[in-house]
């Protein structure tokens, strides 16, 4: 299947490079060039531009927020410019559930389907082809896309036709992901100044009442005090935290904890650790605990 990708962070590399493996054709964009020739190799097409990137019809999109998202969607030369009729904008990107209705609405209008397929999985997994995929959209559309996300991920899940469902619900994992983190972290700052070795504590918690990987992988990095190289900046985990309290306060649903954890997040980045992985929040807890540093 040809299609293009815009995009090729530390997320969007990986996902190129299964699709390339599948055996998809595939176009790349990315602003920084030499994160596109690099693909050459592996049997990339190097777009020199957004409107090249979206010439086979179908147009994937992988970047960092809803800024990124809008400066290659609008304008002149950008994806809702170039797209044909009937083609297809497929956004894997972790954005607002605003800016996804907006480019549903606007997509329509231009007669081209746009589907919201934003992926659960850090960059090891985007590496490995492991991605969780969360879809909402066109059934059609979405069936159309089946092959490419094959390629990138081992699950599918659909949620419906109204896209901005999928971002809803990546907006939900990705805020028990930082309370899960927030809590090892008050747990283990309260258990290292009581006098109990967090490593065994949470040897003991992972092996039997929280034995699932995410208790396993955050708290592993806590306890190491281990916070790079970074599967998911601070920075980004802030920016996804804002934007499940803009959803919630549109929705009228009060969320006093994600506002606890947004504050968390901005003490981590003034003390400079914007990027970190998120799991530095078990830095803060123990600085604000009075502890020193892990050795």
């Amino acid at each position: 299947m040809d299609a293009g990708l815009i995009g090729l962070g530390k997320m969007g590399k990986g996902i190129a490079r299964n699709l390339l493996r599948g055996g998809h054709g595939l176009t790349v964009y990315n602003r920084t060039t030499e994160r596109a020739e690099a693909l050459r190799g592996d049997g990339a097409r190097v777009a020199r531009s957004v409107v090249e990137a979206c010439g086979s019809g179908v147009v994937m999109t992988m970047v960092a927020d809803d800024v990124a998202l809008e400066s290659v969607v609008y304008g002149e030369k950008g994806i809702l410019a170039s797209l044909p009729a009937g083609g297809v904008h497929i956004s894997l990107s972790t954005i607002s559930v605003a800016l996804s209705d907006r480019l549903a609405a606007d997509h329509g209008r231009a007669r081209q389907e746009y589907v919201a397929a934003p992926v659960f999985g850090r960059p090891e997994a985007a590496a490995s082809a492991t991605l969780i995929v969360v879809a909402a959209g066109p059934a059609a559309s979405i069936e159309r896309a089946k092959p490419l996300f094959a390629s990138m991920g081992s699950r599918l899940v659909v949620f419906g036709e109204k896209p901005s469902l999928a971002n809803v619900v990546k907006l939900c994992g990705n805020f028990l992901f930082v309370c899960v983190i927030e809590t090892l972290a008050e747990t283990f700052a309260f258990a290292r100044k009581s006098g109990v070795d967090p490593a065994v504590l949470h040897d003991f918690l992972t092996s039997t009442m929280l034995n699932t990987p995410i208790y396993k992988m955050y708290g592993s990095m806590i306890t190491q005090d281990k916070y790079e190289p970074a599967g998911f900046e601070t920075r980004l985990g802030f920016k996804d935290v804002r934007l499940v309290l803009q959803a919630a306060e549109s929705a009228a649903v009060p969320m006093p904890v994600a506002s606890v954890i947004h504050d968390r997040l901005v003490t981590a980045i003034a003390r400079g650790n914007a990027e970190k992985d998120w799991s530095v929040l078990g830095r803060i807890a123990a600085e604000d605990a009075g502890l020193p540093p892990i050795k």
